[in-house]
C-alpha cells in the first residue's frame, strides 16, 4: 500500500466516527430545540381515543412476561386489547399466561404450537385484533403509564404518520457491559433517531417498543417472516411507500439488556446482520428519484459497515506487528509500539474527546427523562476503549451472513439474554 492509501485509510479509521459523531449531536441539539424543549412530560390532550391493540411476542419469557403484561393494563390509556403471542414457548410461560387471564380478564393468549418467527406470530396477531393503532411491546419490558397516549398523539395529529419508535431505557444495571449499554442507548442510540428524524427518514425502529398504524402495516405487506430483524425491515418498507416514522422520546419503555459477553455478541450479530439484509433488500431505493430522503441514511450505514472492517483489518494489522516486534526486540521497543497503536496519539485523543463531547451531550438532553444518568460518567471511558471494538468485530462476522443468507427461508427466533437481575 502506497503512502498516501496508508494516509487516507487511517485517517478515514479515526475521522469518520469524528465526523459521524459531530452530526449527531448537531442533530440531537437541533431536534431538542426545535421539537423537545418545550414539549410537557405529561401527554398532551387526544381528540379521539381508537382501539389500541398490544402485541406481545414471547418465546420462553417465564421470568418477565408478568412485567411486560401489568405494564400494559397500567397504562391510562382506556380502550385496549393486549394480546400475548405465545410462540412454542418450553418453558413455563403458558402456565403464567393462563394465570394472568383470570386476573386480566382483556387479556388475549395466541398460543402456537411450533416456532415460525416473530414476524409471524405478529401477523397472526393482527388478524384476529381490531385495532386502528398497534403497539409492539418485547416480553422483557415495561411500558411507561402514558406511552399508549403519546403515540396515538402523532397519529391523530399526522395522518401520514405510519409508525412511531418509542424512547428505550435500560433497567438492568448490575454489571458493567449493562452500564455501558445504558449510556450507549442515550448517547448513541438516542442522538441518532434524534438526527435522523430531523434528516427525513429514521434507520429503524426501536423493536422493544413501536406502535404502528395497521392501515400502513397492511399497505407495506404487513409484517416480513423472512426477514431477521423485522423491525429494521419493517421500518423500511413504510418508508420507501411514504409514510412518516416518528421518533417520540416520551414513550419511555424500561427493558433488560444482555450482561454477558455471549449473549451481547449475539444481539449485535443479529442486529448486523438484519442491518446488511435490508440494504441488500433496498437496494432499489438509488432508481427512485423519490427515495432520495433515505439516501443518507443508506450512505451512513454502507461506510459504517466499511469502517467496522477497517478498523478490525488496522487493529489486526497492529496486533501482528506488536507481537512479532515484541518477540524479535523485547519490552524495550514497547514505547515505540504504543506511539503506532490505533488507540494511542492525537488521533485517539481526538476520538475519545469528541465521544465525551457526544455522552455528554446526551445526558444534558436525557436527564428530564433519568435524572441519575449523570452517575454513568464514571463508566463511559470503557466505551471507546472496548465497546467499538467489539461491535466492529460483531460487524464483521454478521456482513457475510447478511449478504449470503438465503432470504426466501423463513427466519425463526428464540429470546435474547436478558440479563442479570436481582
Amino acid at each position: 500500500m502506497s503512502d498516501t492509501l496508508k494516509t487516507l485509510f487511517v485517517s478515514y479509521i479515526f475521522y469518520y466516527p469524528v465526523v459521524m459523531s459531530l452530526v449527531w449531536i448537531l442533530g440531537g441539539l437541533c431536534f431538542y430545540w426545535r421539537r423537545e424543549r418545550h414539549t410537557p412530560q405529561t401527554p398532551p390532550p387526544l381528540s379521539r381515543y381508537p382501539l389500541v391493540s398490544v402485541f406481545i411476542p414471547a418465546h420462553n419469557e417465564e421470568d418477565c412476561i408478568a412485567e411486560a403484561v401489568q405494564s400494559i393494563f397500567s397504562q391510562h390509556y382506556p380502550k385496549l386489547e393486549v394480546i400475548v403471542i405465545n410462540d412454542a414457548s418450553t418453558d413455563r410461560t403458558q402456565e403464567i399466561l393462563d394465570g394472568l387471564m383470570k386476573d386480566y380478564p382483556d387479556l388475549r393468549v395466541l398460543h402456537l404450537q411450533k416456532n415460525m418467527g416473530k414476524a409471524h406470530g405478529l401477523n397472526l396477531a393482527l388478524a384476529i385484533s381490531h385495532g386502528e393503532i398497534i403497539v409492539t411491546l418485547d416480553a422483557d419490558s415495561m411500558l411507561d403509564e402514558h406511552a399508549v397516549e403519546w403515540a396515538v398523539w402523532h397519529f391523530n395529529t399526522f395522518p401520514r404518520v405510519g409508525a412511531v419508535t418509542g424512547n428505550p431505557r435500560v433497567r438492568n444495571r448490575t454489571t458493567l457491559l449493562a452500564k455501558i449499554q445504558t449510556a450507549e442507548y442515550s448517547s448513541v442510540i438516542g442522538l441518532i433517531k434524534r438526527a435522523q428524524r430531523l434528516m427525513g427518514k429514521v434507520m429503524t425502529v426501536s423493536g422493544v417498543v413501536a406502535a404502528w398504524r395497521r392501515s400502513a402495516v397492511v399497505h407495506a405487506g404487513l409484517w416480513d417472516t423472512k426477514a431477521i430483524t423485522d423491525d429494521i425491515e419493517m421500518t423500511w418498507r413504510l418508508e420507501t411507500k411514504f409514510w412518516d416514522v416518528r421518533y417520540e422520546t416520551n414513550m419511555l419503555c424500561w427493558m433488560l439488556v444482555p450482561e454477558s459477553l455471549s449473549g451481547l455478541w449475539k444481539q449485535r450479530c443479529h442486529w448486523a446482520q438484519g442491518g446488511v439484509e435490508v440494504m441488500r433488500r433496498h437496494y432499489d431505493v438509488w432508481k427512485d428519484w423519490r427515495q432520495r430522503r433515505i439516501w443518507p441514511i443508506y450512505v451512513d450505514y454502507f461506510l459504517g459497515t466499511c469502517w467496522a472492517y477497517a478498523f478490525t483489518i488496522y487493529l489486526c494489522a497492529w496486533l501482528v506487528m506488536a507481537l512479532c516486534q515484541l518477540f524479535t526486540a523485547g519490552p524495550a521497543v514497547l514505547a515505540d509500539l504504543l506511539g503506532t497503536s490505533p488507540f494511542w496519539g492525537w488521533n485517539g485523543a481526538i476520538v475519545a474527546v469528541i465521544c465525551l463531547l457526544q455522552l455528554f451531550t446526551s445526558l444534558c438532553i436525557d436527564s428530564r427523562y433519568e435524572p441519575g444518568l449523570w452517575r454513568l460518567m464514571i463508566w463511559v471511558a470503557w466505551y471507546p476503549l472496548a465497546y467499538w471494538a467489539f461491535n466492529s468485530f460483531a460487524t464483521v462476522a454478521a456482513t457475510p451472513r447478511g449478504l449470503f443468507r438465503n432470504m426466501d427461508k423463513a427466519a425463526t427466533w428464540a429470546s435474547p439474554d436478558r440479563g442479570l437481575r436481582s
